[in-house]
């Protein structure tokens, strides 16, 4: 299919019926989201900026700065660049080789933080390197991804395509960091299926669904430690929370029996859509979206030595998950249903903060 530019590139990427295994019952497709150029959140930063640009708030030749360790950042570097604006990312020491080598070659200005907020983890010592490059660059746009309405506004795009593909879903399930993709794919899918059900999937050690931080977690691309504005808990039904080993041994699964190499975000989703298949009826059709690809994880979860390092390579992972009360402090594969008054509870703990 002939694209115009690379721009054109994202987006209309491909859906895959997986085989999954003997227990599963219901129908499983994944959104592969990370066969856009450089990953999922290529589609946020298109919309964000040419909406940007669109409205004036981003002038021509302007500078772009961004907080993100991953996707983001590449998707704003290959949009930005593309477009003759000077590209700012702002990561930790966190950043994986390939990634840092991909913002550099398109020709971003790269600024890794030293220290660790002690309140606000990573994401908070990131976002005060961000605010003082701003005021350095005046006349500088911030994508802003984790409040930002044209990050969730992306996904119209996705749920248009799945539509056109297989016509309906009955569940979604999707991983959360910055809450666009999951929130803005569910509201999307809701206006053709008043009855979707929405099923989130994070990180144990991720403060999203009102767990305690952990910024020691091993897993990159989902969970935070902070709650972003574009989680939308009141379109979210369930909530599953994996820790490193379950999720590391899920990514190694889907690579080995789906024949996909993706990061840890697409393994935890390939798990627990896996598990829901086993739940439900044939004709029950599940979107899992798999945003990441595997390339920034060669050195860790596809890295034998670093598991056996990390104390995870025996890739333990349970044949079904614990049910718990949305309150319960989990340190393994456990899912809740996610109660309104716990959602709104925690929004104005972290408020407070």
């Amino acid at each position: 299919m002939l694209r115009q530019d690379i721009i054109d590139a994202i987006g209309k990427t491909p859906l895959v019926k997986l085989r999954l295994n003997d227990r599963a019952i219901g129908q499983v497709y994944a959104k592969l989201e990370l066969l856009n150029p450089f990953g999922m959140k290529d589609r946020v930063a298109k919309n964000s900026i040419l909406e940007a640009k669109k409205k004036g708030i981003l002038k021509d030749g302007a500078p772009i700065i961004e907080s993100s360790s991953g996707t983001m950042a590449a998707g704003v570097a290959i949009v930005g660049t593309y477009l003759g604006h000077p590209v700012h990312i702002v990561t930790d020491p966190r950043i994986d080789p390939i990634t840092e080598a991909k913002l550099t070659s398109l020709g971003c200005k790269v600024h890794i933080v030293e220290k660790m907020s002690p309140d606000r983890g990573w994401q908070g010592s990131r976002l005060e390197l961000l605010h003082q490059l701003l005021e350095d660059n005046p006349g500088a746009f911030w994508p802003r991804q984790y409040e930002n309405p044209d990050n969730p506004g992306a996904y119209k795009e996705l749920a248009a395509e799945v539509m056109e593909d297989i016509g309906h879903v009955d569940i979604l399930v999707a991983a959360v960091g910055s809450g666009g993709s999951l929130s803005g794919s569910a509201r999307a899918l809701k206006a053709f299926n008043p009855n979707l059900k929405v099923v989130a999937v994070d990180a144990a050690g991720s403060v999203i669904f009102g767990q305690p931080d952990n910024p020691k977690r091993l897993q990159g691309g989902l969970g935070n430690s902070l709650v972003a504005p574009n989680v939308d808990f009141a379109v979210m039904d369930e909530i599953h929370w994996l820790n490193d080993e379950e999720a590391f041994a899920a990514t190694l699964q889907l690579a080995g029996e789906e024949k996909i190499f993706a990061g840890n975000s697409s393994g935890s989703v390939f798990a627990v859509a896996r598990w829901i298949a086993s739940q439900v009826d044939e004709n029950t059709k599940i979107l899992a979206i798999f945003p990441d690809r595997g390339d920034r994880y060669v050195d860790s979860i596809y890295n034998e030595a670093y598991r056996i390092e990390k104390g995870v390579n025996t890739l333990r992972l349970p044949d079904d998950p614990a049910h718990v009360s949305y309150d319960t402090v989990v340190t393994s594969w456990s899912y809740s249903k996610i109660e309104a008054k716990g959602a709104a509870q925690h929004e104005e703990e972290t408020a407070v903060r």
